[in-house]
């Protein structure tokens, strides 16, 4: 109950946030985003109807649309954060936060990818373009990414002779700098890296990489395809800062080593909580001994 409780609370903060980003900065500069909201406001502007209204409505039929797919919390929490988002873009109506429309353009695309990333994090959404799009992927064999841009296409079409060709072009922009803000919003900053490494030194390489580096490591037995030996793979994953001491350290061991290296969104265990956990006792530690 309590992490429901959180849920909606984020869920409630994104939506406000995201209905901030359209009254604030798009709106009134006659921009767009993109997908059924995007059509939703071209509706509310062309027909004066309320713009929260016209959202929850145009997105209810995809909405139920998932039930069948995703289940009844998904859609639950989906028309939770939909009708936040109908109360806030009421609340924030005339609400300008500036007129300068590339100030609007950045702002807004930032602001709006925040309140879209927030929602998205905790299992909803707030258009019901990639719910359809889910669906039709299936149907149709077309990528979910390639059926969205499908859609935007002619949304954005219809912005050019809605609101002229200048306005339609910088909603594209604040559609694609809110997509960034929604990764990052999603993946974190501290993007981790999983390394793979084929070495005929493994265990003395994976000894100095827990001893020196402090990062526990995964033993792989492998089979050399060309040459047929048997070798071990090391895996592990580190922090971006580490990369370059991991990469003295196996110079210094192996110069012949094979070294893959990819980039990880996430990470979770026993071990990296416990690392977490060290250095946040040592920055505590330092910060004491400093005031004292």
């Amino acid at each position: 109950m309590i992490n429901f409780v959180v849920r909606l609370f984020f869920l409630t903060l994104g939506a406000f946030v995201a209905g901030f980003a359209l009254e604030g900065f798009l709106i009134p500069n006659n921009m767009i985003d993109g997908g059924m909201v995007g059509i939703g406001m071209m509706v509310s502007y062309v027909t004066k109807f309320n713009l929260g209204l016209v959202l929850l409505i145009i997105n209810a039929p995809f909405i139920f649309l998932a039930l069948q797919k995703m289940g009844k919390m998904f859609v639950f929490q989906t028309l939770y954060a939909v009708i936040m988002l109908g109360i806030s873009v009421n609340m924030f109506h005339h609400h300008v936060a500036t007129d300068d429309i590339l100030l609007a353009t950045v702002f807004g695309g930032v602001v709006l990818g925040i309140g879209v990333g927030i929602v998205l994090r905790n299992n909803a959404a707030m258009d019901g373009t990639e719910i359809l799009s889910i669906r039709l992927s299936k149907k149709f064999g077309f990528s979910i990414g390639e059926i969205i841009m499908f859609f935007n296409i002619f949304i954005y079409t219809a912005a050019a002779f809605l609101y002229g060709l200048d306005k339609a072009m910088y909603s594209v922009l604040v559609y694609f700098i809110c997509y960034k803000v929604i990764d990052l919003v999603l993946e974190g900053l501290n993007e981790a890296k999983s390394v793979t490494i084929i070495s005929d030194k493994a265990e003395e390489l994976g000894a100095n990489i827990i001893k020196k580096l402090d990062v526990g490591v995964t033993y792989i037995e492998g089979k050399g395809g060309y040459s047929g030996a048997e070798k071990k793979i090391i895996y592990c994953v580190i922090s971006r800062l580490e990369i370059a001491k991991l990469k003295d350290l196996i110079k210094s061991i192996d110069e012949t080593a094979f070294l893959a290296i990819e980039s990880v969104h996430e990470v979770e265990g026993v071990r990296i909580k416990e690392k977490r956990e060290k250095k946040h006792k040592k920055k505590k530690f330092l910060t004491t001994g400093h005031l004292l």
